[in-house]
This record gives structure tokens, C-alpha cells and sequence, in this order.
């Protein structure tokens, strides 16, 4: 099996954390930890690296991560916090003299073409985003020799993929999972999950109910991710977490198959 290096770009909810005009202790605090920009990560495998979503803080996380090259981008709903940076892409396009390969459903695809639509144009003004649409829906695809295979999930009322590769799976965006679609989370080594915050809320899982479901599918790892400042400090939080679960932090780095 090919090993799998998983790096969080970002770990924070839409609004990141610090939250702009908020002095909670949180977004207050010194530990870097607790710092989020919006959620995203970087696979590595098989000679490829994969972005999954390009929220509004993509470029400063392919800076951060340093980044040198990306083969695709991988989206998991069309909400800004998950697109709003795709212009960036431009920087791969110009160094690696070719198009970027994203991976999108019905609905990311129509959002791209709303949201940037110089770059779709028949006469392109020089310069923009040079882009490669794949659809996909809910069955196994393949990005450069690397499988995906969906998860169903519900963000609320809105349809969102999850995506399992090997033994890892990530899970974004969520308040409910289907139980056909919980099968394709059994077995797992790493699970990485949205926990929001304490509190229950519309679209996400909050921390109890993370755990739940955690507990439920048994990984032997996961990581809680699309954290809020409402969480608490990371430090605080990480303490109260069964052996196995981890709040996540931007710039972590960790490795499955």
C-alpha cells in the first residue's frame, strides 16, 4: 500500500479564527494552535499532490505548506469558504504550463462558472485560471492514479462529499450521514471529522456529536476539524478528548495508507 501524507492547510470554520473585531480568549490567545485559517488539506501520494478545496486563505496556505507544485484540486461543496480562492490556481498554471484539473460535482461546477466566469469565457482575457473540469458524483473516480470514493453527506439541506482514499477518509461540512454511506467509513486508520463547537448547531456536528460518531466507526485515529473560536483554546479542549481523537491545527502533518 502506498503510503499517504495528509498536511491541514486549515482547520477553522468560514470565518477562521481570529474572528475580525472579537477579543474572546481565543482568538486573543498566543498558542499558534489556535489560529485557523478556513478548512482545507494537501494529500501526497503516489508522486501526486491533491488539494482538497481552495477556501479564501488558498494561497497563503500553498505558501505556508510551500508548495511547490499541484497536480489537482478536489472539491467538496460549492460554499465560499471552500472556493473562494481558485483564481490562485494561476501561480501552478504559469509554472507547470498546463491546465489544473478540478474535480467537481453539478454543483461546484455551476458556482466556479458564477463566481469566476472570465475564466470560462470562449476568449479568455490573457492570464486568467487555466482549468480542467471533471465531473464526478457519488462512485469511485480517479485523480492521477489516486482513488477517490465519495461519501454522501448533508451540510443541513445541501448534498457535500466526503472522500475516502486507503484507510483515510475526510469529512467536512456535516450534521448527518446516511447509513449506506457510514459503511464507507468502516475500517479506517484515520478519520477527520468536523466538529464545530460546543454547542449543537444547523450544519455541522458540534464536539458531542463528533464523538459519537466517532465512537461508532471506531478509526483507530481522528482529527477535528472546521473549528470554530466558540470550541475553546485548543490546549483547554485537546484534554477532554478520548486517547484516540485530536483536535487538528493548521500545519500538522500526518501519514497513513
Amino acid at each position: 500500500m502506498e503510503k499517504i501524507k495528509i498536511t491541514f492547510l486549515g482547520t477553522g470554520t468560514s470565518q477562521g479564527v481570529p474572528v475580525i473585531g472579537c477579543d474572546c480568549s481565543v482568538c486573543s490567545s498566543s498558542d499558534s494552535r489556535d489560529n485557523r485559517l478556513r478548512s482545507s488539506i494537501l494529500i501526497q501520494t503516489k508522486g501526486q499532490t491533491i488539494c482538497i478545496d481552495t477556501g479564501p486563505d488558498f494561497r497563503q496556505q500553498m505558501l505556508n505548506a510551500n508548495v511547490m507544485s499541484l497536480d489537482a484540486v478536489v472539491y467538496t461543496h460549492e460554499h465560499k469558504d471552500h472556493t473562494a480562492g481558485m483564481d490562485d490556481v494561476r501561480s501552478f498554471n504559469f509554472k507547470q504550463k498546463k491546465p489544473m484539473d478540478l474535480y467537481v460535482n453539478t454543483n461546484v461546477e455551476a458556482s466556479l462558472k458564477k463566481e469566476f466566469s472570465y475564466a470560462f469565457k470562449e476568449n479568455p482575457y490573457p492570464g486568467v485560471p487555466r482549468l480542467e473540469l471533471h465531473q464526478i458524483h457519488n462512485s469511485p473516480f480517479t485523480v492521477h492514479g489516486v482513488e477517490f470514493n465519495p461519501i454522501q453527506l448533508m451540510h443541513y439541506k445541501l448534498p457535500v462529499f466526503g472522500y475516502r482514499i486507503g484507510d483515510f477518509a475526510y469529512c467536512t461540512d456535516v450534521n448527518y450521514i446516511a447509513p449506506k454511506e457510514k459503511e464507507k467509513l468502516k475500517n479506517l486508520d484515520v478519520l477527520i471529522l468536523t466538529a464545530l463547537r460546543k454547542e449543537k448547531h444547523i450544519s455541522h456536528y458540534c464536539l458531542e456529536e463528533a464523538l459519537e460518531l466517532i465512537k461508532e466507526l471506531n478509526p483507530k485515529r481522528a482529527f477535528l476539524t472546521h473549528i470554530s473560536h466558540y470550541m475553546g483554546l485548543h490546549e483547554d479542549v485537546s484534554k477532554e478528548l478520548p486517547n484516540n481523537v485530536f483536535l487538528a491545527f493548521d500545519g500538522l502533518t500526518i501519514e497513513t495508507y
